[in-house]
């Protein structure tokens, strides 16, 4: 009956630093609010406010690669923790600043520094586990920071009632708190064994390149989360914000229950099984969606949905992570974070403007083709 019991065996600093990753996912608020923030502290238009987050995805996708190099170069841990630094550092600048031009620059500078998380955190949990593990490693850092993630805007809600520059004195806490954590209990031991492409980097490997264009269907598919589903929820269906957010509570319960256990289950799976598997049950989720309009069949779609994301967003790093050389993983995940980072950047845009033009069952429709073709493509992919 216990649903994290394939968590067993892991090595005591993978835990710490899914503790640490914990800590600092409870505080995540800024980027929940940051909007709002613009638009209703500091007075500035939704066209302002639009800019801005556009600057932040810039920003993220021109780290993307480079943070990864950087990681491999001068250390996975190091990295990781100059990244929260850093971010924390230009999150408590970003509230006293007045020029609306330093503001702009700030919040690029911050997506950057925080884009190093990503890989350097990926690549930093190979150096922590065997092989064998090192998918259900990957599951304990999604469940830390999903769980994390669950805590952190509801908190910022309440605190942005009374004052926004709090929510930035709190995040930065909370990010330092974790980078105590991860200084503290977090030491790599021996690298697992080299995989057989060793040495090649990530941008002269067509296996890799085939890999993450055949994720992207998908992945794009999957950024309607933050796209057309909110429009389909508020505005097409209806339903109040309150509403909205309780489906999120929903997806985040699904994971920490099941998650393991289905990871467990498909363990023996080829990485192509698996995310041919995870990307049919996106599309199929994303693409119910147009059919149905009931809050029993919008929860049945969502749950859909999760079944694809616990299975696809795990089985994507470990496949890029068993394809990566030991001395190339920051670099080989840091492409792969940029594909995340592409596809969160335009994936709710493509999904908003088909949303306006022809309504959900066109936004909705092309979900399940995306995930249908990302299933197509995955299908072959080889070990």
């Amino acid at each position: 009956m216990n649903p994290w019991r394939g968590l067993r065996g892991l090595p005591r600093p993978m835990w710490a630093l899914a503790l640490g990753t914990l800590i600092n996912r409870m505080g995540t608020m800024v980027m929940f609010f940051l909007a709002l923030y613009l638009v209703q502290g500091r007075g500035w238009t939704e066209g302002e406010a639009a800019t801005a987050l556009a600057l932040y995805g810039a920003g993220a996708l021109a780290a993307s690669p480079f943070s990864g190099w950087l990681a491999d170069r001068y250390g996975h841990r190091r990295v990781l923790v100059l990244s929260l630094v850093l971010s924390a550092g230009l999150m408590l600048l970003l509230p006293y600043l007045v020029h609306r031009g330093a503001m702009l620059a700030c919040i690029t500078l911050w997506s950057a520094a925080l884009q190093g998380y990503w890989p350097s955190s990926m690549a930093l949990i190979t150096d922590l586990v065997a092989p064998g593990q090192r998918k259900q490693a990957f599951v304990l850092h999604r469940l830390a920071s999903n769980l994390g993630v669950s805590v952190g805007p509801a908190l910022g809600g309440l605190i942005a009632a009374h004052s926004y520059p709090a929510v930035f004195w709190l995040d930065a806490l909370t990010t330092f708190l974790g980078v105590g954590v991860i200084l503290a209990w977090v030491r790599p031991g021996a690298a697992p064994a080299a995989p057989a492409e060793a040495g090649r980097t990530a941008w002269r490997n067509p296996r890799l390149l085939r890999l993450l264009l055949a994720l992207l269907p998908a992945t794009l598919a999957f950024t309607q989360i933050h796209g057309a589903f909110p429009l389909y929820v508020c505005v097409d269906r209806g339903h109040g914000t309150a509403v909205f957010g309780l489906f999120f509570t929903f997806n985040t319960l699904l994971i920490l229950l099941f998650e393991v256990a289905v990871n467990e289950r498909l363990a023996r799976w080829t990485h192509g099984a698996q995310l041919a598997a995870g990307a049919l049950c996106i599309g199929a989720g994303f693409g119910a969606l147009g059919l149905v309009g009931s809050l029993g069949l919008i929860a049945a779609a969502t749950a859909v949905w999760t079944l694809g994301e616990m299975i696809y967003l795990p089985a994507s790093t470990d496949a890029v992570a068993a394809m990566a050389p030991p001395d190339r993983r920051g670099q080989y995940l840091g492409f792969y974070s940029l594909t995340w980072t592409f596809a969160l950047t335009a994936g709710p845009w493509l999904g908003l403007h088909a949303h306006a033009w022809g309504g959900p069952r066109l936004v909705f429709g092309a979900c399940a083709v995306l995930g249908a073709a990302g299933a197509a493509l995955l299908r072959g992919f080889r070990e």
